[in-house]
């Protein structure tokens, strides 16, 4: 492939098998197209999904993935503990290889104007593809969540970019993008308190006074009895995820409570694993060239 694209669609359904595989479908068994993971998460009633490959091939997969969720994912029936705002939730593209974050913004805006073509399903504009500053941050378009979102689309300042003013009934409203690599990095505390996460996060998230390249929510993990900092790094090669680890610990400590592990959702960039492992180690000049697999696919 002369151009390499990467792109990590999040769908809301976490739970039905059955729908995840028809979701998930539309990325197997296409040319120039690799799926290298799907992960389901039930209590956060989410799918995450990762591609990568030309950008063309990529769009057309991901148009038609995004067609199926349509089809088969009731928003008025979702509840998850995850932030949502339509079965197609966010489609962000990430530039790989040989491509440019320019010549990902301009296939987000393709992909945009067919899909609500296509859907008649209303598109917002994220990232660095966004079309006024107040839209860069995905949770100010997503504030007020899918139920928000029928008034929410009717005032000027909300009119979708693509796509009529209107929610689609079932499907709600999608944003498309394109961003940096984005590292989703989750923290378990030893407590049932939601109160307790919440207040954690909205100290480590940048919005709250915390880490620049964070954002953070609390999560709760009925099935496990715990609760957890939900993360997205926006940005690991300026805010490491051992620092939003340590802060946490630190954070969690005001209230007695204890980290009992943590998570990545998706893939992970190996620099982000690397940096947070020379970290703990205190390796002293360490660099990427001495990783053994760096070396071999050279």
């Amino acid at each position: 492939m002369k151009k390499i694209i990467e792109c990590v669609p999040n769908f809301s359904e976490g739970r039905d098998l059955e729908k995840i595989e028809k979701i998930v479908n539309p990325f197997r068994g296409r040319d120039n197209v690799k799926l290298l993971d799907y992960k389901r998460d039930e209590d956060h009633n989410r799918l995450v999904v990762t591609v990568v490959g030309e950008p063309d091939a990529v769009a057309e997969a991901v148009i038609d993935a995004i067609g199926v969720a349509i089809e088969v994912i009731d928003m008025r029936l979702h509840k998850g503990q995850h932030p949502r705002m339509g079965a197609v939730d966010v489609v962000p593209f990430i530039p790989i290889k040989n491509i440019s974050m320019t010549e990902a913004v301009e296939l987000s805006k393709e992909v945009a104007a067919k899909v609500a073509e296509k859907y008649n399903l209303p598109v917002y504009l994220y990232e660095k593809s966004a079309t006024s500053a107040e839209r860069e941050n995905l949770a100010n378009i997503r504030k007020g969540e899918f139920e928000g979102m029928f008034e929410k689309i009717k005032q000027p300042q909300w009119k979708p970019d693509f796509g009529p003013q209107e929610v689609h009934p079932t499907a709600g409203v999608v944003a498309i993008g394109a961003r940096m690599p984005l590292v989703a990095f989750n923290v378990n505390l030893g407590t049932n308190n939601l109160e307790i996460a919440n207040k954690i996060a909205k100290n480590v998230r940048f919005i709250g006074g915390g880490l620049r390249y964070c954002k953070a929510i609390g999560v709760e993990l009925k099935d496990r009895g715990i609760v957890q900092v939900s993360m997205n790094m926006t940005d690991y090669t300026k805010t490491a995820l051992y620092r939003a680890f340590e802060l946490i610990k630190i954070e969690a400590k005001r209230f007695g409570v204890s980290v009992v592990g943590s998570e990545i959702i998706g893939l992970v960039p190996m620099e982000a694993l690397i940096d947070t492992a020379v970290y703990y180690l205190g390796v002293e000049d360490f660099s990427m060239e001495q990783i053994l697999e760096t070396r071999i696919m050279e």
